[in-house]
């Protein structure tokens, strides 16, 4: 069975790696005879190309590298690509899908707003901000947007994006624009995986909202969604061995 690589980009904000690191012991104890491995690409050990060179000189030979993203941005294009060439020659790597987009996505956020204190019976009522980190990737922006659109259809009275850096609207501006819609009540679902820099800046612009969810973090969804992104990712690659 191919090991699970999931690379993580990194903070210097300490409750990054440690979100990451619950999110992964949750995927370990979904399937236990899965070995889950952790690199980052920035800021905190281990690293990626490091745990690489580690699987090799272990004797591994097949691997899935699951970005840990939600949309299909620079890193999943580009630097993830680049790091994964540069490893060991004897290990055959496959690069899984970002996690994004996925109903299962949408599930975990609505869980995080049910915990916040919203049931199903405020949805008609309530607008909410769809909030991610932003990008200047327009596929990326293009697929936040379409999921504010499929959102919608669930139920909510509004769904609204906003993006913490490089787009706009921002958090606080789509807040005000639910309230002008007529929304009873709004909030701000951080369409993000662990916390930091720009999910501060999310949280900040809730100032004026009624309900903050927490970040997507480790909530079973996300770690099944993991394991399926894995398991569509390891398929072809034992086909292709043979197994």
């Amino acid at each position: 069975m191919p090991v699970l690589l999931v690379i993580a980009h990194g903070s210097r904000d300490p409750r990054h790696a440690a979100t990451v690191h619950a999110l992964v012991r949750r995927v370990r104890s979904m399937r236990p005879g899965l070995r889950v491995e952790t690199g980052f690409l920035d800021f905190n050990i281990p690293s990626v190309p490091a745990v690489l060179e580690s699987l090799a000189a272990e004797g591994v030979r097949d691997v899935v590298a699951l970005p840990l993203l939600l949309t299909r941005a620079f890193h999943a294009k580009a630097d993830i690509p680049a790091v994964l060439r540069a490893a060991p020659a004897r290990l055959r790597i496959r690069q899984a899908e970002v996690l994004g987009p996925s109903p299962l996505l949408l599930a975990a956020l609505e869980r995080r707003l049910y915990e916040a204190g919203l049931t199903p019976a405020d949805k008609p009522s309530t607008g909410v901000v769809l909030a991610s980190a932003g990008s200047t990737d327009p596929e990326a922006g293009a697929v936040i947007a379409e999921i504010a659109r499929e959102w919608r259809h669930t139920g909510w009275c509004a769904v609204r994006p906003a993006f913490a850096s490089a787009s706009l609207p921002r958090t606080e501006d789509a807040v005000r624009e639910l309230r002008a819609l007529g929304c009873a009540r709004v909030a701000v679902a951080p369409y993000v995986l662990a916390p930091g820099f720009l999910p501060d800046r999310i949280a900040r612009g809730a100032a004026e909202a009624d309900v903050l969810a927490e970040v997507l973090g480790p909530a079973p969804e996300v770690a099944r969604l993991l394991l399926e992104r894995y398991d569509t990712a390891r398929i072809p690659m034992l086909a292709a061995i043979g197994a």
